[in-house]
């Protein structure tokens, strides 16, 4: 017996405990309540495995109190309080004596059951025992009310309050928000122990005040290793990753040995960096440490070599974590592979994963969304709408209603908008932003205004997002204005908010104003340089135009040649199109779209062998143009068409009535503008090319199905042609509609035969 029990001292892992285990049953001792109590107890402090813990629970056949309290303190360390009632339930269908010590277990365990415990423990007696009051006092500060705890409290008569009870009054005070509570009774409290002092740093770091709560920390008279746990979670949980690590180096060089919840909050902190050097150093620690890395490090292991890049060693680790694998590992990998684009694998764990939930969901609607697969996004957020475990909080939203905006879905992003309010989710700066993205990317503008004006605090993403939205409705003046209101609400314009506003003044061609702009900026960036040099072009300023690139301080890239290439375009200028063209195929030589706006320039000149060369190059690189498409929304579905498109099942009906909208533009005094056709055949067959545009396929579509008097609007991927944008025109005060067009480079408002760009685009 005494060489069992030395043994039992020396029990530090699950495989000691097993060789105890084995050697209780060799003297016969395994159905014996005291060596099955002590068992139960090495399990849970050893986190062992649940069914292991109850094979023990179950191999005495006359369980007696102490053997009752193990495992209900097994399974209350586990957090499965179901179970805790259940063995509750089995102890007293027993007969059982409950003494006054299993009653902190089972009240910890019973959540707002605990409120009938209390009142069963006073029955019984038991109202006055220490421990028990402690875990009343407890139940109150962490279910409340409040109140009910200080009522508890304040019965203790002050020499019988332990440090305990103070502690637990201390923490429910900052779970509710009572930082004043909590700072009072700190003050006055008698005698404090480093549970006080850690409560208070782990409750100013809560309320977001890390200074308090770094100045609590430095005063302890004495910390332990959950101090410094309470110290690093508080600057993890403000993003404060850089002091965190800090931090952790201190704890490293005062001598205080880790434990596995500091090496979670580590190293989640050093996820929230990216650095893969930081990741590889913090691997290189725990290995020199031979740290046992168990489910919570390993699970925090993958994040991190996620968020870091290193996509191999995070699928390692999952892999390796097989059955223990739960819905952060999982969710973890998902958006792993969704950052770095690999949707197919993304998909794939998606679609495996035993169980999700709305972080699984969240992750693969974001993943579509942030890879330009909106479409996919919007598939997927309905499919969760028919699953009823999952429900959508403001990050599924946030997601929908940017993929609406990408999509310039506004039937579908106003019902995503009404779901936050029907549902009552309140919307944050980001969700605000989505909404403000998403009307200015469908043409909404009104919308998108009001949206910035109902924000109580606004960031400089807002400020940017409303720029945008402006720039590519070609509203320079409400851009320019909105800065300088930026300005006046103390956020300073990034580099973002340049971009915009130049590019508002270009669609605008506001030249001095543009110019203006650009000297103000500070340092400016390459994509500056872009901007003015597209500004430069539109209003004609080409050579201009080519001296502010010949002068930058750094090499031009793609979208500095772009610029200049379609400035080139606009005003028919040759040999400047060449020399754009030239320095384009060598930076971007699969972009097909720059040997098209060369062969434009050449055809609007009438240069038929030149235009031939360009296709006779993009065929011998193997460059493919690409496909034009125009898309149309309409009873929550998106329609969409390519050029001469016969595969919409009312086609038939579309074609009719193009036939008819054609003889009213000619008697209207329509010409087909025939330049954009880029190949040498008759003007009946141009006509007819120009003619069958996807664009106006999706609004003769659009004219069909609509309401009379309501507004079309239409999604390109390629900018609209002269003879659509002339077109278009003659439409919108034939049809007596406004028709919105979004192209890839900014909107176009037609109204009564008027555009908004005012032919400049």
């Amino acid at each position: 017996m005494l060489e069992l029990g030395n043994v039992a001292l020396r029990v530090v892992n699950f495989n000691h405990l097993r060789q105890l285990h084995a050697q209780i049953i060799c003297n016969s001792l395994h159905h014996h309540n005291y060596w099955v109590s002590l068992l139960i107890n090495h399990c849970t402090r050893l986190n062992a495995p649940p069914h292991y813990a109850h094979l023990l629970f179950q191999s005495t056949l006359n369980p007696n109190v102490f053997v009752f309290t193990s495992i209900l303190r097994f399974y209350s360390h586990r957090h499965d309080h179901a179970k805790v009632a259940l063995l509750f339930e089995q102890m007293q269908g027993c007969g059982v004596r409950t003494d006054a010590f299993v009653y902190p277990t089972v009240i910890k365990s019973a959540g707002n059951g605990g409120i009938g415990f209390h009142g069963h423990v006073l029955k019984l007696g038991h109202g006055s025992d220490a421990v028990v009051r402690n875990a009343v006092i407890d139940m109150y500060a962490r279910l409340g009310p409040i109140g009910h705890a200080r009522k508890v409290f304040d019965e203790i008569p002050e020499p019988e309050r332990k440090v305990a009870d103070w502690n637990a009054m201390i923490s429910g005070y900052w779970k509710w928000e009572s930082e004043d509570q909590a700072q009072w009774l700190f003050d006055v409290m008698p005698e404090r122990n480093v549970i006080t002092w850690t409560a208070m740093v782990t409750g100013y770091a809560k309320v977001k005040d890390s200074v308090a709560a770094r100045k609590v920390f430095d005063l302890m008279p004495e910390r332990s290793v959950v101090s410094w746990n309470a110290m690093l979670s508080g600057y993890a949980q403000n993003g404060l990753a850089e002091e965190a690590l800090e931090l952790f180096d201190e704890m490293v060089s005062a001598g205080i040995e880790p434990d596995e919840t500091t090496w979670v909050t580590v190293i989640s902190a050093s996820s929230s960096s990216g650095d893969p050097c930081l990741a590889a150093s913090l691997v290189r620690m725990l290995n020199q440490k031979r740290i046992r890395s168990n489910f919570f490090v390993r699970t925090a292991l993958l994040d991190m070599y996620a968020k870091s890049g290193s996509i191999d060693a995070a699928r390692r680790i999952f892999d390796e974590l097989g059955v223990y694998k739960n819905s952060v590992a999982w969710n973890a990998m998902i958006s792993a592979y969704t950052r770095i684009g690999d949707l197919d694998s993304a998909r794939e764990l998606f679609n495996a994963m035993p169980e999700r939930n709305v972080v699984t969901w969240n992750s693969m609607i974001a993943g579509y969304a942030q890879n330009g697969q909106s479409a996919m996004a919007i598939e997927l957020f309905k499919e969760m709408m028919t699953v009823e475990e999952s429900t959508p909080d403001e990050v599924t939203m946030v997601s929908v209603i940017s993929a609406c905006g990408h999509l310039g879905a506004l039937e579908l992003g106003n019902w995503a908008v009404r779901f936050l309010t029907e549902n009552q989710i309140k919307s944050s700066i980001s969700g605000c932003n989505a909404m403000i993205f998403m009307y200015s990317r469908c043409g909404s503008m009104e919308d998108a205004k009001r949206v910035f004006q109902e924000m109580e605090t606004r960031d400089v993403v807002s400020y940017n997002t409303l720029i945008s939205g402006f720039a590519a409705h070609g509203h320079a003046m409400e851009a320019i204005n909105l800065m300088s209101a930026m300005k006046e609400e103390c956020i300073k314009p990034d580099k973002v908010t340049f971009i915009g506003v130049l590019t508002a003044c270009s669609h605008a061609g506001l030249l001095e104003e543009g110019r203006k702009v650009f000297k103000s900026i500070k340092d400016p960036a390459i994509d500056h340089y872009a901007c003015l040099v597209d500004l430069l072009g539109r209003v004609g300023e080409l050579e201009e135009a080519k001296t502010t690139i010949e002068k930058m301080p750094m090499e031009p890239h793609a979208g500095v040649y772009g610029s200049l290439l379609n400035a080139s375009r606009l005003h028919k200028h040759v040999e400047l199109g060449e020399l754009a063209a030239t320095k384009l195929f060598e930076l971007e030589p699969e972009n097909s779209g720059n040997y098209i706006l060369l062969s434009n320039i050449y055809a609007s000149s009438g240069r038929w062998k030149d235009v031939e060369s360009i296709r006779e190059r993009m065929k011998k690189t193997g460059v493919k143009k690409t496909t034009g498409w125009s898309w149309v929304e309409y009873g929550g579905k998106l329609h969409k068409f390519i050029v001469a498109d016969r595969s919409h099942e009312r086609s038939d009906d579309i074609y009719r009535f193009l036939v008819k909208l054609r003889k009213k533009m000619r008697e209207a005094g329509y010409v087909a503008d025939k330049s954009s056709v880029l190949r040498d055949v008759e003007d009946e067959e141009k006509e007819e090319i120009v003619g069958t545009h996807s664009e106006k396929l999706a609004i003769c579509y659009a004219l069909l199905v609509s309401e009379a008097g309501s507004v079309i609007r239409v999604v390109k991927n390629l900018r609209v042609c002269l003879d659509c944008h002339a077109a278009i025109k003659m439409i919108s005060k034939l049809e007596g509609r406004e028709i919105i067009v979004r192209d890839n480079n900014r909107f176009h408002c037609f109204k009564d035969g008027v555009c908004s760009c005012k032919d400049y685009w």
